[in-house]
């Protein structure tokens, strides 16, 4: 029994890990972050009259990964792009909001269900002639109003958030490597493992790659695979280790807000990738899982701001978290600052018909 209380506790966890790929990094950012430059001759391409759109797009209700989905690492998570075709999976209506207006979770306010576990969708379209990624989110844009019946505003409002700083006596992290020069074997979609090109890094748009080891108590190590880094979890049933090769701090402060009451701004001024590990304790992971939008036995549900925690559930300055952090010769201090936010005005659950 307490042996399976473990296992069901670890699935807990690592699920909204996983499925919310945002988490560490995963969460695709404006398509234009890792465009490839465009050659000197290329002429920008012109949106249609009407703007850009998708040609067609089919949406469907994702279907929630399994625990057989995450060891075996086919987890069909994140966005991808293959020349004309935009791949999406198990996004929720926050993700593609966030997406289409390049904004992140926290500066999204609308309806509490837009974030939940069991609000996700595929969604599969095809681009037209001559758009290219930097024309996705205006395609999502789109797509949302078309489909979803999506209306929003802008505003800027002064709201608490923890700003990452650098402590006093300076970072404490070590620099990611430079990435290697990929051999030209990388590019076989069939290597077999030993392979030259086997282990290399995905694809810039391949999905997540997931190894997961379970112990007979329920403890165990997950690794995600990914074009950024690889991103290493050790748990059991006082919480979790993350190991992060390669991390920017604009990513690692949209991280933590998964962990605290407020959202957490970068000013630390500090440029490039970092290796960075972080202790998480069950109570950590609990915020993280409700912020991701699951139910939790005996907790409140998220409410107010995409994302935002319940007011009773105020982070501790003193907690394993901010400790965490701390160690990274960085600081989370508590400020006022004004952030500009998406307010959805209205949305429908589900989309219109195929």
């Amino acid at each position: 029994m307490k042996q399976n209380m473990l296992g069901k506790r670890a699935a807990l966890v690592l699920t909204p890990l996983f499925a919310l790929a945002g988490l560490f990094g995963q969460t695709p950012a404006s398509p234009a972050a890792d465009a490839k430059p465009a050659a000197p001759a290329a002429v920008a391409a012109k949106p249609p009259a009407g703007g850009w759109a998708f040609e067609v797009a089919t949406i469907k209700p994702a279907r929630m990964p399994t625990a057989a989905d995450v060891m075996n690492g086919k987890m069909h998570v994140g966005m991808k792009t293959d020349a004309a075709r935009v791949d999406i999976g198990f996004m929720s209506l926050t993700d593609l909001i966030g997406i289409a207006y390049d904004v992140k979770s926290y500066q999204i306010s609308g309806p509490d269900w837009m974030a939940g576990m069991g609000e996700r969708f595929d969604i599969l379209a095809k681009m037209p002639e001559g758009a290219t990624k930097e024309q996705v989110p205006a395609m999502l844009q789109a797509l949302l109003a078309d489909r979803f019946k999506l209306a929003i505003h802008r505003e800027s409002k002064e709201r608490p958030v923890y700003a990452l700083v650098v402590g006093k006596g300076g970072p404490k992290m070590k620099e990611s490597p430079a990435d290697a020069p990929a051999p030209a074997a990388a590019a076989k979609s069939d290597a077999a493992p030993g392979d030259a090109g086997a282990d290399a890094a995905p694809a810039k748009d391949a999905e997540p790659q997931i190894k997961f080891h379970r112990e007979s108590d329920g403890s165990g190590t997950a690794t995600v695979h990914t074009p950024e880094g690889n991103t290493k979890m050790s748990y059991g049933p006082n919480g979790m280790h993350l190991e992060m090769e390669k991390v920017t701090m604009p990513k690692l402060a949209e991280a933590l807000s998964r962990f605290v009451d407020r959202p957490v701004v970068d000013l630390t001024e500090l440029k490039g990738n970092y290796q960075v590990a972080l202790d998480l304790t069950m109570a950590d992971l609990m915020s993280a899982a409700r912020s991701a939008g699951m139910a939790m036995p005996g907790a409140a549900p998220v409410s107010g701001d995409a994302g935002k925690l319940p007011s009773d559930a105020a982070s501790d300055p003193s907690g394993s978290i901010f400790k965490s952090v701390a160690q990274l010769g960085l600081k989370l201090e508590p400020r006022k600052l004004p952030l500009d936010r998406i307010v959805v005005d209205h949305i429908e659950k589900m989309p219109t018909e195929n």
